[in-house]
């Protein structure tokens, strides 16, 4: 599938958080008790603001991922991590479920390791959902390891799905 990856400015944020809300509905909806999901995705993590202060945040990268000019999904970096030393974080790779399995979340870590490896990082990071199985069999198909676990606080959240694992690549 042919698809472009662009560069999301502060221009952007509602754009951003539209799509975010959109394709955090179709996958992750039964992480929540009752409230949960509105206050994760309208107050904490994809509101104007909060994308606004992010996409102003000189260590974030975001960028669009289109067919046709039409964004489809969306990437996440940070470009220097705190979960491991000289690592550049991928911390979203978000895609509605009609682009899933069709090799673009590949491409995407490609992408984010060409970063990586401009900026001369040793390694990529990510989190993970210990629940989200296909997920992590995908990123250690790509080379990453698991190196921790650790577990949300998010008392809305449903306790089975709290655990995390952080998983890291070297490339270098």
């Amino acid at each position: 599938m042919e698809f472009q990856i662009q560069p999301i400015t502060v221009s952007a944020a509602a754009a951003l958080s539209k799509l975010a809300i959109s394709i955090y509905k179709q996958h992750y909806l039964h992480l929540w008790n009752e409230g949960g999901a509105d206050w994760y995705m309208h107050q904490y993590a994809y509101s104007i603001d909060v994308l606004t202060a992010e996409l102003n945040d000189q260590n974030n990268q975001y960028y669009f991922v289109c067919e046709n000019n039409i964004p489809f999904g969306y990437l996440k970096l940070k470009l220097s991590s705190e979960l491991a030393n000289n690592a550049l974080e991928i911390e979203r790779i978000y895609l509605n479920k009609t682009h899933i399995g069709k090799g673009i979340g590949k491409e995407l870590i490609l992408f984010a390791e060409s970063i990586a490896i401009a900026q001369k990082n040793n390694n990529l990071v990510l989190k993970a959902m210990d629940s989200s199985k296909d997920a992590i069999t995908f990123y250690e198909k790509m080379g990453f390891e698991i190196i921790a676990r650790s577990r949300l606080s998010f008392e809305l959240m449903k306790p089975a799905f709290r655990g995390m694992v952080t998983l890291q690549k070297n490339i270098h």
